[in-house]
């Protein structure tokens, strides 16, 4: 009788490609969200003061913060959780300018804001203290300090057109056909263009500048710094990074681990402050590519795009200086009109949430107006007054309406 055939030890082809898609989707969600929104980050920094070597650093030092805070959420928690750094953050001090003190103080906001994150892992009652402001009120700042930025893309097609006419064009045609690669994909667009001005105007980037280097920045602690950008910082990055966060992650069944990703994100902020970093959050829009099915039929391994996300960011870190040094030589108002359209379908929803409520638009009306205005009192930016206005008008409004459905503290789920 013949023996039967040993075992083959070659995983099946069906196998291999399964296991295959945790790796890939967790590669492009670390694409997507580092080519989609690094602009942001670096008009953000230059805004409140920094120099474009410090700018380089925040980028450089917020890239390795993901990487490494993701790399500890997934393999501990075994689930898909993804960070990013806080998008509507950078925006909010591109709109904020610099504060009193300068990048010193800017840094000690970080640090402030970097605490209040930790502190609400740790602390229940801040958590609660959170859910009490109105989202609208949140959305509504967030879309107030988001209108500047994007109105950019289009302010400069007046001062720029030739520029930046074919990277408005190339968005405009990805969002028709793969509207989650419609930024990467123009910021492509934008750096040939930068890559033909410099050629043509003999322009030439030094090697040195190309190595990835941390700047140290000493911080500077001032209460209109505390004020103008850690509070608001803080407010934005919660309403608008991680509570989305934790829903995205819900709506494919996974609980996010709440106090871990808090502590490890304020940590992480804390640690990225010094060398420029603003803050790091949970993902919230690309959570869904390593939460969903993009990353696998085996729900139990979709972890692993998330810890491949983190590796992701690690090696993109060692380019993200050269990255910042092409980026230099871009056309005046082009870093701006990147950035703007990269917010555009961010201020759609910010605007959309903040007036969803038809009985309490007054009062995000308010916010948005006040954010929007640039307005500066005291050495603080709009962003707190615009908050604290709205807080005012709503209360004098609708001091007698039912309190606004939270959802609950994330905490506590």
């Amino acid at each position: 009788m013949p023996k039967p055939p040993a075992p083959s030890t070659t995983p099946p082809a069906g196998r291999t490609r399964i296991e295959s898609r945790p790796v890939v989707a967790g590669i492009v969600t670390a694409l997507v969200g580092f080519t989609s929104s690094f602009a942001v980050v670096l008009a953000g920094l230059r805004a409140v003061g920094a120099d474009p070597a410090q700018a380089a650093s925040g980028l450089l030092a917020l890239t390795l913060a993901v990487g490494l805070g993701v790399l500890v959420l997934a393999w501990r928690s075994k689930v898909p959780v993804t960070l990013a750094w806080s998008t509507p953050g950078a925006a909010l001090l591109a709109a904020s300018g610099m504060p009193d003190g300068g990048w010193p103080a800017a840094v000690g906001g970080f640090i402030a804001a970097g605490v209040l994150l930790a502190l609400t892992g740790l602390v229940p009652a801040l958590g609660r203290v959170m859910a009490k402001i109105p989202s609208s009120l949140a959305q509504a700042m967030l879309a107030g300090v988001l209108l500047q930025l994007c109105l950019a893309p289009f302010k400069a097609l007046g001062t720029v057109p030739v520029f930046v006419a074919p990277v408005i064009l190339c968005w405009l045609v990805m969002m028709k056909f793969a509207p989650r690669w419609a930024v990467p994909a123009a910021l492509l667009v934008a750096l040939a263009v930068i890559g033909v001005t410099s050629a043509s105007a003999g322009t030439s980037v030094d090697s040195g500048a190309l190595m990835p280097a941390l700047t140290w920045t000493t911080p500077a602690f001032s209460l209109q710094a505390m004020a103008g950008i850690a509070l608001p910082l803080f407010v934005v990055t919660m309403a608008s990074q991680n509570v989305p966060g934790v829903a995205v992650l819900r709506s494919f069944g996974y609980e996010t681990p709440w106090r871990p990703a808090m502590l490890v994100t304020g940590a992480g902020t804390v640690a990225a402050a010094p060398f420029g970093g603003h803050a790091i959050n949970l993902a919230a829009l690309s959570a869904a590519l390593a939460a969903g099915d993009e990353a696998g039929a085996d729900r139990s391994r979709r972890w692993v795009a998330g810890f491949t996300s983190g590796l992701t960011y690690l090696v993109l870190a060692a380019f993200s200086t050269a990255l910042v040094s092409v980026v230099n030589q871009a056309p005046a108002g082009m870093l701006e009109a990147v950035a703007g359209l990269a917010l555009l379908g961010t201020l759609a929803s910010a605007v959309s949430a903040a007036l969803a409520d038809p009985e309490d638009r007054i009062a995000p009306a308010v916010t948005f107006l006040m954010a929007a205005s640039g307005l500066a009192f005291a050495g603080i930016g709009s962003a707190f007054w615009a908050l604290l206005a709205g807080l005012v008008v709503r209360a004098t409004l609708v001091s007698r309406q039912k309190p606004e459905r939270s959802g609950g503290e994330p905490g506590t789920r």
